[in-house]
């Protein structure tokens, strides 16, 4: 079934056929890279990249199609890069890595908790009771955590840091920057799909969108450089490092086009935008604001968590 103005926007109900109808500008959920219902994005991508007698990967028409999404999936990612550029400009100190860690820390629960849990919980109660729906998101945000933790526990540990760079403030700041490093790695690679999915269904949301994360990742790559340039004694290794965290979410949009377009449906999308706020709430919790909130430096910290929530909130009105 498709829409009055043929968008052919649909709520996927999981094989039943009696799908629901949707106005285009449902189509598309909230700024961060929620694809609510849009199955043809994926479709129009599979045709892209569909080779043909004159082409033996992409078309013409597919290639000029994709080059835009994939650029501004590219600018999404690498502004963590800009994060590390501004982190680059400051000492870095405790008092930094504090305010750095709060700011971060309150932005990703803010995109989690006001952003992205309020369009799942959108998406899952047009399919489920009120109780599924709950258990449902739930569910796959407890996912994303676990897939956070086990990443974290797979790290080397403070003191395995400590003997390898000569104290441990440089390891517990080495760890913290290994931390929130791969973790963003993992979160970034999904949220590639999303922005490249959200740009070929819809060009002007899609460039809403990736504002969106891109606003998100410059305080992401803050929560990199500082731990990491205050690990090293270098700042440029600090912008390098979140400028490489940021470099998954490109890589995520090439595997969409490349390999995972035929396999992308809304409940699919939306599990994995779940997943990914669940692995920022993990990070914002386990990591960031722990070390924000050291006694020595909570001011700071405080400080910095009060600015970030006020930024994010702005910014998701703004984009709204």
């Amino acid at each position: 079934a498709k829409s009055a103005d043929n968008t052919g926007c649909l709520i996927e109900h999981f094989g039943n056929a009696d799908a629901v109808p949707q106005p285009p500008e449902r189509c598309l959920s909230r700024q961060v890279g929620i694809v609510r219902c849009c199955p043809n994005s994926s479709l129009l991508i599979s045709n892209c990249l569909r080779p043909t007698p004159n082409s033996s990967l992409l078309t013409k028409t597919g290639v000029f199609i994709m080059l835009l999404p994939l650029l501004m999936t590219t600018i999404a990612g690498l502004s963590t890069g800009l994060g590390g550029l501004i982190a680059a400009l400051f000492r870095p100190t405790p008092r930094l890595m504090a305010f750095c860690g709060g700011f971060a820390g309150a932005v990703m629960l803010t995109v989690s908790l006001a952003d992205l849990a309020p369009a799942l919980l959108d998406f899952y109660g047009a399919l489920l009771s009120p109780f599924g729906c709950g258990a449902a998101a739930a569910a796959l945000l407890l996912g994303g955590m676990l897939a956070a933790w086990l990443l974290a526990c797979a790290l080397p540990d403070e003191d395995t840091l400590a003997d390898r760079f000569g104290s441990r403030t440089q390891g517990s700041a080495m760890r913290a920057a290994l931390v929130t490093g791969a973790a963003l790695l993992l979160h970034n690679l999904p949220e590639g799909i999303l922005t490249l999915l959200t740009n070929v269904s819809d060009p002007q949301l899609g460039a809403r969108t990736a504002l969106a994360i891109a606003l998100h990742n410059i305080p992401e790559g803050l929560a990199v450089a500082v731990p990491f340039a205050c690990a090293t004694g270098s700042r440029a290794k600090g912008a390098v490092a979140a400028l490489v965290s940021g470099l998954a979410e490109p890589a995520g949009a090439v595997l969409a086009a490349l390999v995972l377009a035929p396999l992308l449906t809304p409940g699919l999308l939306n599990g994995i935008v779940a997943v990914v706020a669940g692995i920022m709430l993990w990070v914002a919790a386990a990591q960031l604001l722990p070390a924000a909130f050291e006694p020595a430096w909570r001011k700071m910290g405080v400080t910095g968590f009060c600015a970030g929530v006020l930024v994010m909130i702005l910014g998701i009105a703004a984009l709204a």
